[in-house]
């Protein structure tokens, strides 16, 4: 089977290949000759998947699946959330966002958090929604050198590491995306 994965984001494509099947080809958003940037204009983390996958669907006509992520801390109502990527700014720097969070949370009584993944599939005109969560909460420092993102800082409940210092097979098998992808799997093997 063929999809194409509505992202440029080559860490994010190579996690997702990583967790399907070997018969099933992920093609980038370059692979089908899209280079433009898909606004994430939506409220919500499944709003921007959404339209992402949308946006493939009506201006190239595949089946695709797009994805968004954000991670959500207690103590910051949510935030960074949907505006993850680009919570220290337009620039997209996982370090300046890391370092941005880190200094919010400081005096923080609670670190608690949780990664989303919410996957959005077209196909054969009709729209399917899968979710991922997984819970942790964010360390004091950044520590390992895997993976991309909030890695270095996200430890998930019942893991004594990082993100960033799993593996990414370590990490696929327990993360959000892991998840979210699993479901679709699952789903897709079953038609």
């Amino acid at each position: 089977m063929q999809l194409v994965f509505a992202s440029n984001n080559k860490n994010k494509i190579q996690e997702i290949q990583a967790l399907v099947p070997s018969d099933f080809k992920i093609l980038s958003l370059e692979d089908i000759g899209c280079f433009e940037e898909i606004p994430e204009t939506a409220e919500t983390i499944e709003g921007n998947a959404i339209l992402k996958a949308n946006y493939v669907t009506k201006n190239y006509g595949y089946p695709c699946f797009a994805d968004d992520t954000g991670l959500e801390v207690d103590a910051l109502n949510g935030a960074p959330g949907v505006y993850s990527a680009r919570y220290a700014g337009e620039q997209k720097s996982d370090e300046d966002n890391m370092n941005k969070l880190l200094l919010e949370l400081r005096t923080a009584n609670s670190r608690k958090a949780n990664f989303k993944t919410v996957i959005c599939l077209n196909n054969n005109g009709l729209q399917y929604l899968f979710t991922g969560i997984i819970n942790g909460t964010i360390t004091t420092e950044k520590i390992g050198t895997n993976g991309f993102g909030y890695d270095p800082i996200f430890m998930a409940d019942g893991t004594d590491k990082t993100f960033a210092e799993l593996s990414m097979h370590e990490k696929a098998s327990i993360s959000h995306r892991g998840i979210a992808i699993g479901q679709l799997i699952d789903f897709l093997s079953k038609k």
